[in-house]
């Protein structure tokens, strides 16, 4: 399979099938299972509490090294992913999330937290080089007028395999009381689905094989040097483009350790954590689908998209971060309400799991906006996995502190605080980001190049080897 002889000449030719393989639809819809499989499982793994155990210190600490190891190669995965291509980077990163998930079956016997926290900090390499090759692929495939179209639906089935994910400990746990973790069968199924979404990560495609509808293909450059990848990370580091992100990727994963051991993990049950989390990465589907319609959609003018979004995503945030407050008032570390249940708890157990539902809603409006924006920045992967890359890696070291003000038991009430601020100072500068970077009028100049060809001299070939 793949292109030979004339390979660029070849696609450029249009080609209006939505169901080619090495369309940028089909290969979106891939990395969007591959991320099921893994992330996605590992964010039901997460989103339990502790990582389904009673005590939260081996799943802080094993995130602490997680997101410690993915601030680094977050920021070099954009580089390693030029160099490698997609599926060697992205199968030897889904390779790490089974070990991780292991390591908590181990744990279960044991009681050791050192394997989990090894685990952790080689999951962290892993989903370095899976997240970089997944935002080039998300923001450079799709047309430029359709980023958040393609980004809602990798968003949607990303976020289905959280949804899989927590039916998993709801229906195994369903009989297991509060002083249990979760059991063993919980954490091999979430090693199997892993397991698949490595063996997936194979079917993708390299970026120089991806044509779009208008016979333009995603990128021109086939490989990159490793001398070529330092020269252009050190360079993020002075890009008032990337500095501008900062505080929106510090806080995009900032408010997990937050909202999962002190809000799903210190309110609810065993099996009722199971059962949030369903809901919770279920909101994160609506939030994606919804932000992606108003980004792509809303005005003609893609700059006029960008401020509605982020004025739409700042004002859900207020208001659900408000509610959070008056919820927080309620209890601290030293004054933790009775646990509750989604079958006996009545009336208490609405507005705790309504607030939880809201924070999925906001987290997937929140990072698709973030990810527009990085989207409208450019269109070669090479340039956007770099980008991607850098967001990532500074959103991971921003994780990794969270983790550790969770462990070192900091005030609930200040960790929301934090979490608030965070967002909202972000909003400002994502705006002047939008103002001075994103430009209405998209030029694709591989679509102009293309009327220097003689279509009809390339049409065989292009007929012959660009169905793979």
């Amino acid at each position: 399979m793949g292109f030979d002889g004339n390979e660029e000449s070849a696609t450029k030719l249009p080609n209006k099938s939505l169901f080619r393989y090495n369309s940028p639809l089909i290969q979106v819809t891939l990395i969007g299972f591959v991320c099921f499989c893994c992330p996605g499982m590992f964010n039901a793994l997460s989103g339990m509490g502790g990582g389904g155990q009673i005590d939260a210190t081996a799943a802080n600490n094993a995130n602490t090294a997680l997101y410690t190891t993915f601030a680094v190669f977050g920021i070099l995965g954009g580089g390693i992913y030029n160099i490698l291509g997609p599926r060697l980077t992205l199968a030897a990163g889904c390779s790490t999330y089974v070990l991780y998930a292991g390591s908590f079956l181990y744990y279960n016997h044991f009681q050791k937290q050192t394997f989990a926290i090894i685990a952790g900090g080689i999951l962290g390499v892993g989903a370095g080089l899976l997240w970089a090759g997944e935002g080039a692929i998300m923001t450079s495939y799709p047309p430029p007028d359709r980023k958040g179209t393609y980004i809602s639906l990798f968003w949607s089935i990303f976020n289905m395999g959280g949804v899989i994910g927590g039916l998993i400990p709801f229906f195994l746990n369903y009989h297991r009381t509060e002083a249990a973790s979760v059991n063993d069968a919980t954490y091999i199924g979430f090693m199997c689905f892993m397991a698949a979404g490595t063996l997936l990560s194979l079917a993708i495609l390299p970026a120089s094989k991806v044509i779009r509808d208008d016979g333009t293909n995603c990128t021109n450059i086939k490989y990159s040097k490793v001398s070529t990848e330092v020269v252009e990370i050190i360079k993020l580091f002075l890009n008032w483009k990337m500095l501008l992100i900062v505080p929106a990727a510090w806080a995009s994963n900032f408010f997990y350790s937050y909202q999962f051991n002190n809000v799903n993990g210190a309110l609810f049950n065993l099996r009722t954590r199971g059962l949030n989390n369903v809901f919770y990465w279920g909101a994160q589907m609506l939030g994606s689908v919804g932000i992606g319609w108003v980004l792509d959609f809303s005005f003609e003018s893609r700059r006029k998209r960008g401020f509605f979004g982020i004025a739409i995503v700042a004002v859900v945030g207020s208001v659900i971060w408000g509610g959070g407050l008056a919820n927080q008032l309620g209890y601290s570390h030293d004054t933790l309400p009775a646990k509750l249940d989604f079958k006996d708890s009545g009336s208490e157990f609405a507005g705790p799991f309504v607030l939880y539902f809201s924070y999925g809603l906001l987290d997937a409006m929140f990072q698709s906006m973030v990810y527009w924006i990085i989207g409208s920045l450019a269109d070669d992967s090479e340039i956007l996995s770099r980008y991607v890359g850098f967001y990532k890696g500074v959103q991971s070291a921003g994780a990794a502190v969270a983790w550790q003000i969770d462990t070192h038991k900091v005030p609930l009430l200040t960790q929301l605080i934090i979490n608030w601020s965070l967002t909202t100072i972000s909003y400002p500068l994502l705006i002047v980001l939008v103002m001075v970077a994103v430009k209405d009028n998209h030029k694709n100049e591989d679509r102009i190049a293309a009327a220097d060809f003689d279509k009809n001299a390339v049409a065989a070939e292009y007929t012959t080897n660009s169905v793979l």
